[in-house]
C-alpha cells in the first residue's frame, strides 16, 4: 500500500509550474502540471505521487494525518524515519 504524507506548499514558481513543499520539515519540489492553473496556493496542503501534486486537501484533515504520522515515526529509528518521509511520494505505480 502506498501512503502519502500531506505536504504544505511554501513556494510556487509559475515559470516552471513547480511548487516547493514542506513534508514534516523536508523540502522538495513537485510539479503542478496535473493541477488546474492557480488551483494550488502557498499555504495549501497537498498530496504528492511520483513528484506530482495530485490533489489539494483540507487543512484540518492534513494536520490530523500529520499527527498520526508523527505517532508512527516516534517508534521508528532515526534513519528509517527520515527515509520514510523522503520516499513518501515515490510509490511504484500499480499495474504498470
Amino acid at each position: 500500500m502506498c501512503l502519502s504524507i500531506p505536504s504544505k506548499v511554501v513556494k510556487i514558481d509559475k515559470e516552471t509550474n513547480v511548487a516547493t513543499v514542506d513534508t514534516m520539515g523536508v523540502r522538495r519540489d513537485a510539479s503542478l502540471d496535473l493541477m488546474l492553473e492557480d488551483e494550488v496556493k502557498i499555504g495549501d496542503y497537498v498530496l504528492l505521487h511520483i513528484g506530482f501534486i495530485m490533489n489539494k486537501i483540507d487543512e484540518a484533515d492534513a494536520l490530523a494525518s500529520i499527527e498520526t504520522y508523527k505517532e508512527i515515526l516516534e517508534i521508528m529509528e532515526e534513519e528509517d524515519r527520515r527515509q520514510a518521509i523522503l520516499e513518501d511520494d515515490e510509490c511504484p505505480a500499480r499495474g504498470v
